[in-house]
């Protein structure tokens, strides 16, 4: 066998490692991550306690209830809308307000919603999905990009005025404290 038959790996292991973690990481900043894991760690412990028979020194704890199903359904969903927010973050609004009501349902449906270990996290997950933004992306840096930002910035002095709303023109005018609002005529010029 020659040498040029014999593939090498194109990179170190540790350069393909680099590599995946600032793969991983571009992925990771692109959808809510850290509110799909707490939706999904929030998930397991309301589904686990209902099921689990906890050994306290030689006594069993069955912690089986009748509402085992529902704790199965909420748990499941909401390990459901967290993995779901991390391929589709377009939904993270719904996933966000379906996991704070899961979270909520959860307390008194299983076991004070994993005592705790399960609500608390979901809230915060809910909370976290409902409110992320993707980044806008920011403009790059070069001699066009310097001139279309003073094209763009002196295209609405070059516009033609426009009259302002009622609303816009009081805006200008701070009231003094007490005075009431005064409305001008629609054709008077100021």
């Amino acid at each position: 066998m020659s040498s040029a038959t014999v593939e090498a790996w194109p990179e170190d292991p540790a350069g393909l490692v680099r590599r995946g973690r600032r793969g991983f990481r571009a992925w990771r900043r692109t959808r809510p991550f850290w509110g799909g894991l707490l939706a999904v760690i929030a998930g397991l412990p309301i589904l686990y306690f209902p099921y689990a028979h906890l050994t306290l020194g030689g006594l069993t704890v069955a912690m089986a209830t009748t509402a085992g199903a529902g704790s199965l359904l909420i748990g499941l969903l909401m390990m459901v809308l967290g993995v779901t927010v991390w391929f589709q973050p377009v939904v993270r609004v719904f996933c966000g307000v379906a996991t704070t009501i899961l979270a909520l349902i959860s307390i008194p449906v299983s076991n004070l919603g994993g005592f705790g270990m399960g609500a608390i996290p979901g809230l915060i997950a809910g909370g976290l999905l409902v409110s992320w933004a993707p980044l806008q992306p920011l403009p790059a840096a070069g001699p066009e990009s310097a001139e279309t930002a003073a094209g763009t910035a002196a295209a609405p002095q070059d516009a033609a005025p426009t009259a302002q709303l009622p609303a816009q023109a009081a805006a200008e005018q701070p009231l003094e404290y007490g005075a009431a609002p005064t409305a001008h005529a629609e054709g008077e010029q100021r």
